[in-house]
């Protein structure tokens, strides 16, 4: 198990380029196996999640080649539907959250998809209701098959219909549209997810042929055809890896830009941070942030505390309360996180606990952070990482705290981050591998 080193108190400076969406990638990879014609995918980030899942589409059939760095091609003609019901099959996608994407393209294009319970973040219950409500809706069975923890479904042909969504799940969402596509008719999703990286799915699926209409709002509507064909595609930047940037650059930065952010996708991300007390300059498609002697928390008109919480897009990404978290720990004022979507994601403020800073945790949904004002700086400490978004968390404190930190377990951070100790260094970090 490898782990970081992290010589706290260095402060970091220049420019940075945030890799490619890593959700993204995860659902317009698993889109190539719509067609038997090549899809050329760009920007896609070298992190352990996307790696797994392109591995796991080679293992069925798929050709992939690598022409460049970030640059994949995929043809998905010469498929190996037998292994989709393996031990091994089903294994490997046992630990691989993104693997759950795969279920609506082979449903949508050969009408049968084997299901096991998806591995990934250890952040509490990640149900599949919602992608199972939407694929019994459009015409498919499943079944418990026996004397395995895994669900196969069938469909002789999906027909479109009307759906309401229980919950505007993004993956959920990602998948009944790729099943829908090359369903018989019209199918209408209400509640749809709609945050960028939706959009971006919908529109690279109508660059294959698809038709889809209602992009961007919470109304989808799908006209079905016969089959898609090849296109080319670029990933937009990763707002996490953005916002994540703008959390560095407020605790230990000596002014840095991060460049190609795609301003524009952000939604409220940049003005959450600014509820903070943090100084966000745009620049075209850019991102400056200078250094922070002090950043003082707002409150709310009626002068009462700052409540921070995560919501459906085009509210707050709940991928970065863990983030928003550590900054808080270091402003000035009060701040009450609420992390609404998932039972166990606040459980790592123990450990920020222990490198000194003030977090009360309510429950497992809700923390109060009493930020320091910087009189009082975290102390290092050994951590592990529990997942992705709290491992690059722990890393921001490491980074702001007095002494030397370990983080163990950085393969969850490899996970969503791609040679995050380089590009960090190249800034003035000081974080070795072991």
């Amino acid at each position: 198990m490898e782990t970081f080193v992290i010589e706290g108190g260095h402060l970091l400076k220049g420019d940075i380029t945030p890799q490619g969406a890593k959700n993204e990638a995860l659902q317009v990879i698993c889109a190539t196996l719509l067609t038997n014609e090549q899809v050329t995918i760009s920007n896609i980030p070298d992190i352990l999640d996307v790696n797994n899942l392109i591995k796991l589409l080679k293992d069925i059939g798929v050709e992939v080649t690598n022409p460049e760095k970030g640059v994949f091609t995929f043809n998905a003609k010469n498929l190996n539907l037998d292994y989709l019901s393996s031990d091994e099959f089903v294994s490997k996608c046992a630990q691989l959250r993104g693997s759950v994407l795969m279920i609506g393209p082979l449903l949508g294009r050969y009408g049968r998809a084997t299901v096991a319970k998806p591995g990934g973040d250890k952040i509490g219950r990640r149900r599949l209701d919602t992608h199972f409500l939407g694929f019994h809706k459009l015409g498919a069975q499943y079944r418990r098959m026996a004397g395995r923890d895994v669900y196969e479904l069938t469909a002789d042909r999906l027909k479109g219909c009307y759906m309401l969504l229980d919950e505007a799940s993004v993956t959920g969402t990602a998948n009944i549209v790729m099943a829908a596509v090359l369903a018989e008719g019209t199918t209408t999703i209400y509640n749809a997810a709609c945050e960028p990286y939706i959009q971006q799915l919908c529109n690279m699926l109508n660059s294959m042929g698809a038709k889809i209409t209602g992009i961007g709002s919470n109304l989808l509507t799908i006209e079905g055809v016969q089959k898609l064909g090849g296109t080319c595609h670029r990933l937009l930047p990763d707002m996490i890896e953005v916002g994540s940037f703008i959390a560095m650059a407020a605790m230990v930065g000596d002014g840095i830009r991060i460049k190609d952010a795609s301003v524009k996708n952000l939604g409220i991300i940049p003005d959450t941070f600014r509820r903070l007390g943090i100084t966000i300059q745009e620049d075209g498609d850019d991102l400056f942030i200078p250094h922070h002697k002090h950043y003082q928390i707002d409150s709310f008109i009626d002068g009462t505390i700052m409540t921070i919480a995560d919501a459906p897009w085009p509210g707050l990404t709940p991928d970065l309360i863990s983030v928003l978290l550590v900054v808080a720990t270091q402003a000035q004022g009060s701040v009450l996180i609420h992390q609404k979507m998932f039972e166990s994601r606040l459980f790592f403020v123990d450990k920020l606990i222990d490198m000194g800073a003030q977090i009360i945790l309510c429950d497992p949904h809700r923390a109060v952070v009493v930020g320091h004002d910087r009189k009082i700086r975290l102390r290092s400490a050994r951590m592990s990482s529990p997942d992705i978004r709290a491992g690059i968390a722990l890393l921001i404190a490491a980074l702001s705290a007095e002494g030397t930190s370990q983080i163990s377990n950085i393969a969850q951070i490899d996970r969503g981050y791609e040679n995050i100790e380089e590009r960090l260094n190249a800034l003035g970090a000081k974080i070795t591998r072991k």
